[in-house]
């Protein structure tokens, strides 16, 4: 067995905060410095790298000379706006060794919900790269609120390699990869060398439904593998601490934990519609429902919904979910909430006849839907 990075082109490497700052004493440069000379040996190799990676709080308090981590909204952007000019100065002088240059891109939700600047950040993304160009991308702290951010870098990471269409994502953290359950309270914990991303099992090890583990850590890697996967990437999750890990897993070494994409990549708009954060509403769907999206590729239609939540408009995302309340799909609605009530259960000729009006005869198009 190698590694699923080996014949990887077109990569994304994520580091948490914890491989590039000094026990939260601001950037360990020398770390910072090893990343950048293993990144330049992939390149070497013709292959194109983006980096996501943390540290920009952690460096603007250091510079700020605060040395508690602040809880105010306002103050930790004020932390990642100061922080984020060491961050982005400490790259481009680590690239510069290499002969390299680095850019820094600096993304919210909002970036990747709208559509038009979602392409805009996908061609500018895919410039660089093609530039030689090395991208060091982070969630924009500085203006991001809790409505609008992407809660974490591996989510971010997930979304920045479905953006680039990547071969590959490479996580790297301070655990040595997913275990089978918790190593520190099970000694029988074995490390899970390889499985299959968005393997639902997967989740609970890493401590998801059923699991005592809390969440983030772990599971946010496991998820962030499972949407790399709809765009056909294979995801690591490996130990940032291991020397040399990115030039090993290139070279075709087995580090940590390789979740395979098992399915085909969906296509660009629909992988879009997949990652759209921010979902508005969610519609109940009959067991005839589900049937005629999963099974026979079809619209859903009105007559096929039994209950709907949320303020939604028309044109917006929403969820559909099975009986037992199982997400299956994602689409773009047709009609808002207020109308979708009143035209739930019933065919769609009577749309008319109900509402004084009709846009169109699905509630969601199947080209407006994606499968889960």
């Amino acid at each position: 067995m190698k590694s699923v990075i080996a014949d990887a082109q077109r990569l994304v490497v994520k580091v948490g905060s914890s491989l590039v700052t000094n026990q939260g004493q601001g950037l360990d440069h020398d770390a910072l410095a090893r990343w950048a000379e293993q990144i330049t040996r992939l390149k070497e190799t013709g292959r194109q790298v983006a980096l996501v990676s943390s540290g920009a709080i952690a460096e603007g308090m250091q510079r700020l000379n605060w040395k508690k981590r602040p809880s105010a909204v306002y103050e930790l952007q004020a932390a990642a706006a100061v922080g984020q000019m060491g961050l982005v100065q400490a790259y481009e002088s680590c690239f510069r060794r290499h002969g390299l240059h680095a850019a820094q891109v600096l993304l919210t939700h909002d970036d990747l919900a709208d559509r038009k600047r979602y392409l805009n950040a996908r061609s500018t993304l895919l410039t660089l790269l093609g530039m030689n160009v090395v991208p060091v991308i982070n969630e924009n702290d500085t203006v991001v609120t809790d409505e609008i951010q992407f809660g974490d870098n591996d989510t971010l990471a997930a979304l920045v390699t479905n953006l680039v269409e990547a071969d590959a994502l490479v996580i790297l953290t301070d655990q040595s990869g997913l275990y089978t359950a918790d190593p520190r309270k099970d000694p029988d914990a074995t490390l899970v060398s390889e499985a299959r991303a968005g393997d639902p099992g997967l989740e609970v090890m890493a401590g998801g439904a059923g699991s005592t583990l809390a969440k983030g850590g772990m599971l946010t890697k496991v998820l962030a593998a499972k949407r790399s996967a709809r765009s056909g990437a294979h995801t690591v999750i490996a130990c940032g601490r291991e020397p040399d890990v990115l030039t090993r897993l290139a070279q075709g070494e087995v580090i940590g934990t390789q979740l395979s994409a098992g399915t085909m990549p969906l296509a660009a708009r629909k992988q879009w519609l997949a990652d759209h954060l921010q979902v508005r509403g969610r519609v109940v769907l009959d067991k005839g429902a589900v049937r005629a999206l999963k099974v026979d590729g079809k619209s859903l239609l009105p007559i096929g919904v039994v209950e709907a939540s949320g303020e939604f408009e028309r044109g917006e995302l929403v969820s559909c979910v099975d009986p037992e309340g199982r997400e299956i799909a994602r689409g773009l609605v047709n009609y808002g909430a207020a109308e979708t009530r009143r035209i739930l259960r019933r065919p769609s000729q009577e749309i008319e006849s109900i509402l004084g009006y009709v846009d169109e005869p699905e509630l969601i198009h199947r080209d407006n839907l994606v499968l889960l």
